[in-house]
């Protein structure tokens, strides 16, 4: 019996003997598609070849694409587990061609691969093609099917279209008949919803172009687009009519069956079922990035995690089980997946702490769910009321109620639940404008409740498409915007990241069919991401597609600073003490802030050891790991918090760093741990370099380092070490040598300082060159001593001042210094005088002739300034006068 990992094989393997590339599944979040939630088809990754907008080196492809249909249009989780063929995570096997080969060989490749690769039998296989398509109705009986297995059919399930625009085309699907056992009838008949016959292949035409007028011309470049369920076609060829008795579900249920020690095959099957499927599913989606949350993705990840462990939960399990059966996932799909290996350990983490934490939600939310229960009618639907209470308070997600109902006959009033949810949305609206933002805050607030937070992609990407929400200008939504305005773009996804915690928002460019944007600044309001920008060029409108590209080398940079400022944090902590917290940050494109407690400057020491600290764990090249959990989860955890910072109900917490000796796996010990929902290099490395720049105060008991990454480090090491070779060249020394040299320099200096004081001095006690001195006078019986002075500096009149008041015994003293481009003023009394006379009475009388204005100090010592030396006389004369009239 061939297992699905060789059918998978053998399915590549023959169209890549006929010519096709094959291509590897890409990622479970489309980055080229912003109207799909996941990856639901094996086209997704090739729309962009079919409308011509990107162009590779190949035009022919074959891949096993993963897909999950859990939401939006195409959401099978309510029917998982309970019908033979619906999954939330299924293998799209398909071939393509790109404008190379069209209908007369697509299929006869889909016929000759089931026929004789695969060899199913020929008379059990019948073919559907459009009612028109009599190309393909030809090309059927030439490969050999019968006219009476060809079947016309007219409605759009044989006719593809990639949306209400652009390339569509006919389709023909090839059936399998389980034969008249059992029930249902051939396609296009009134018993075809039966089991009877199974689609296993669809082979899109895409041969058109559809406009808005409704007219439809060919395309260019004629295209084929072919799928083929893995699971369906594994569970025929491997004898069995329900996909979950497959080799590989089959090995995935018995891994739960073993681990509950439940019967696989006994009254609680269906448990394993659901199990079996959301494993893969879940352990999928994380392994490309998306991590269980209350928006977008995030939240149907976290839809079905705790779908299946209700199901762990109705089966006995006590402790977490969902984790437990990641390894015979891997060993059974590693192979053709390694993300998923290389995720293991993140898978399984992730899993566990989702179904610690749900595990006593979900028993109070039983115990409400029976008690509401119990006072109805046997007959009677649960209360929306009821059901919303589950999901607001316990977070039980409407369809999880519906899905714990339905194994007891019972129903939802789901008229009730949305009322219950519309009263809760009109408080909100409230509280929202009653909080007094800004004026066009409710705008922010009906956009985010028409259209759901923004979903960032930013973690994983740079580039993504997005669909344009709105273009809001001046607080008010506008229907286009032209080149030259300003605005704030709201997409539905993005992988620009909006200024938070330190970080600085994004920049790069929102491109349209019709439009190009330059995105200045990222800011989040109301859960919606705003992209302020300008429209460069042509025009656009709200419902467009949009690529949208983030900066690259300015996201790097800022990434580098922001890990850089968590092993900084780290660092402090073990040279400083565990007081030290943070109290603030910056993380721009050209340098990190960092604020802390702690009530002193570093010593030289303390810098040089922070500073070696954070290189050598960014040379330790550690990978840089994140994962989502509780804030208690995470403080318990040892992991830390930005001081007065308010955190939701789960966190980031982004790990770096292995300290030395600590062993591998569980034994290795954590560097640094913290809570952070910004963006960080995948390994330390990628930082680069360290180096501070600054270390001052910031506030009270809190300093603040500044320091640099990257080339910008080594860049300004560069230019340290540059002045530091001409001063080595100037003073003709170097190395260990220049300390010393300097301080010489500087002892010298002082003593040359200290003689020309001490001469300035000497000569303004004698009068200045070439003068006598001068001797004081009596103005009103007190002896007064006023001199104007060249050469000398406003820090020299203090000592002249007191040198003449003790040569005059008893007295005042008035000495005013030409600087050059102002005037120094001091004034002195001898003590015995300062009880009728105060030398800033002096001071305030000279400084307002010199063009200045105050003056202070003490009565027996007063300085100030003027801006015109060339009125000493008359600020002699001013001071005289104050002297008369004491």
């Amino acid at each position: 019996m061939a297992s699905l990992n060789d059918i998978r094989s053998t399915f590549l393997e023959y169209f890549r003997r006929n010519g096709h590339e094959v291509v590897a599944s890409s990622p479970l979040v489309p980055r080229n598609d912003p109207t799909l939630m996941f990856t639901n088809s094996g086209m997704v990754q090739f729309k962009n070849l079919f409308t011509g907008v990107e162009r590779r080196d190949y035009v022919r492809a074959t891949t096993a694409q993963k897909c999950v249909r859990a939401g939006g249009k195409h959401n099978d989780l309510d029917n998982v587990g309970y019908t033979a063929r619906h999954h939330t995570f299924f293998e799209m096997l398909g071939n393509f061609s790109f404008g190379n080969y069209f209908k007369d060989a697509a299929i006869p490749y889909a016929w000759e691969l089931i026929t004789k690769d695969f060899g199913i039998d020929k008379s059990r296989l019948l073919t559907t093609v459009y009612h028109t398509d009599d190309e393909a109705f030809e090309i059927w009986k030439k490969v050999g099917v019968p006219e009476d297995r060809i079947i016309r059919i007219a409605t759009s399930d044989n006719f593809w279209q990639m949306g209400p625009t652009g390339p569509c085309g006919p389709c023909t699907e090839i059936f399998y008949d389980h034969g008249d056992h059992i029930w249902g009838g051939p396609p296009g008949s009134a018993d075809e919803d039966g089991d009877r016959f199974i689609e296993i292949w669809n082979v899109v035409f895409m041969q058109n172009e559809q406009f808005a007028d409704g007219t439809m011309v060919p395309l260019q470049m004629q295209s084929i687009d072919t799928g083929m369920g893995l699971e369906r076609v594994g569970a025929l060829l491997q004898g069995k009519h329900d996909n979950y008795d497959t080799d590989l579900m089959r090995a995935l249920i018995e891994a739960s069956a073993h681990a509950t020690s439940v019967d696989p095959d006994g009254p609680k099957n269906v448990h394993h079922r659901v199990i079996a499927d959301h494993l893969r599913s879940c352990s999928f989606l994380i392994a490309d990035g998306v991590m269980p949350g209350n928006e977008g993705r995030g939240y149907v990840l976290r839809r079905i995690m705790r779908r299946a462990m209700r199901h762990a939960h109705l089966l006995g399990a006590q402790d977490p089980l969902m984790h437990r059966l990641v390894p015979s996932l891997v060993q059974q799909m590693g192979q053709a997946y390694p993300e998923l290996g290389r995720a293991q350990a993140l898978i399984s983490e992730t899993l566990k702490l989702e179904e610690e934490r749900f595990r006593t939600t979900l028993d109070r939310g039983l115990k409400l769910l029976d008690e509401e229960m119990a006072g109805l009618p046997a007959d009677a639907a649960l209360p929306g009321a009821a059901a919303f209470k589950l999901y607001d308070t316990y977070g039980f997600p409407l369809d999880l109620t519906q899905d714990a109902l339905r194994e007891k006959g019972r129903s939802v009033d789901t008229d009730g639940f949305d009322a219950a949810m519309a009263e809760q949305k009109a408080k909100a609206r409230a509280a929202w404008s009653g909080t007094g933002e800004q004026a066009d805050a409710a705008i922010w607030f009906d956009l985010a409740e028409a259209h759901g937070a923004t979903e960032f992609l930013g973690y994983d990407t740079e580039r993504a498409e997005g669909q344009l929400l709105a273009l809001v200008r001046d607080g008010v939504a506008v229907a286009a915007a032209q080149a030259g305005e300003t605005l704030a773009i709201v997409v539905n996804q993005t992988p620009f990241y909006a200024e938070s915690g330190g970080q600085v928002g994004d920049t790069g460019m929102i491109r349209t069919a019709t439009g190009l944007a330059r995105v200045t600044d990222t800011k989040k309001v109301a859960g919606l991401f705003l992209h302020m920008a300008e429209v460069a060029e042509g025009e656009m409108k709200p419902g467009q597609g949009a690529e949208l590209e983030v900066d690259h080398d300015r996201r790097a940079t800022i990434r580098a600073n922001h890990s850089a400022t968590h092993l900084l944090h780290e660092a402090l902590r073990r040279a400083l003490g565990d007081h030290v917290a943070q109290r603030g940050s910056l993380n721009a494109p050209d340098r990190l802030r960092f604020d802390f407690s702690h009530a002193k400057p570093l010593t030289r020491t303390e810098y040089a050891q922070v500073e070696a600290e954070v290189n050598a764990f960014i040379r330790q090249n550690a990978p840089v790991e994140t994962r989502i959990m509780t804030p208690d989860a995470a403080r318990d955890l040892g992991a830390q918090a930005l001081f007065g910072e308010k955190y939701g109900d789960e966190v980031r917490v982004v790990s770096m760093g292995t300290l030395p000796g600590s062993g591998k796996g569980a034994d290795r010990q954590t560097y640094s741990l913290e809570l952070c929902g910004g963006t960080h290099v995948r390994q330390t490395g990628d930082i680069g370099l360290f180096a501070i720049t600054a270390e001052q105060a910031s506030a009270s008991g809190v300093r603040r380092i500044e320091a640099l990454t990257g080339a910008a480090a080594m860049a300004m090491l560069r230019t340290r070490d540059e002045t530091l070779s001409r001063v080595e060249e100037t003073l003709k020394t170097s190395g260990d040598d220049l300390p010393l040299r300097v301080e010489s320099l500087l002892d010298e200096r002082r003593k040359l300082e200290n003689e020309v004081a001490q001469l300035r001095r000497a000569l303004a006690m004698a009068g200045g060159a070439g003068q006598a001195p001068q001797e004081a006078r009596q103005v009103n019986g007190i002896a007064f001593h006023a001199q104007a002075l060249t050469g000398v500096t406003g820090k020299d009149l203090a000592g002249l001042i007191d040198e003449h008041k003790a040569r005059i015994g008893s007295g005042a003293v008035l000495l005013i210094a030409d600087t050059g481009d102002k005037a120094a003023v001091a004034a002195g009394v001898t003590e015995d005088l300062t009880g009728r006379l105060s030398a800033v009475d002096l001071v305030r009388a000279a400084v307002e002739e010199l063009g200045g204005k105050g003056g202070g100090g003490r009565p027996d010592f007063a300085q100030g300034g003027g801006r015109d030396a060339a009125n000493v006389s008359a600020a002699i004369a001013a001071a005289e006068t104050v002297l008369k009239g004491v």
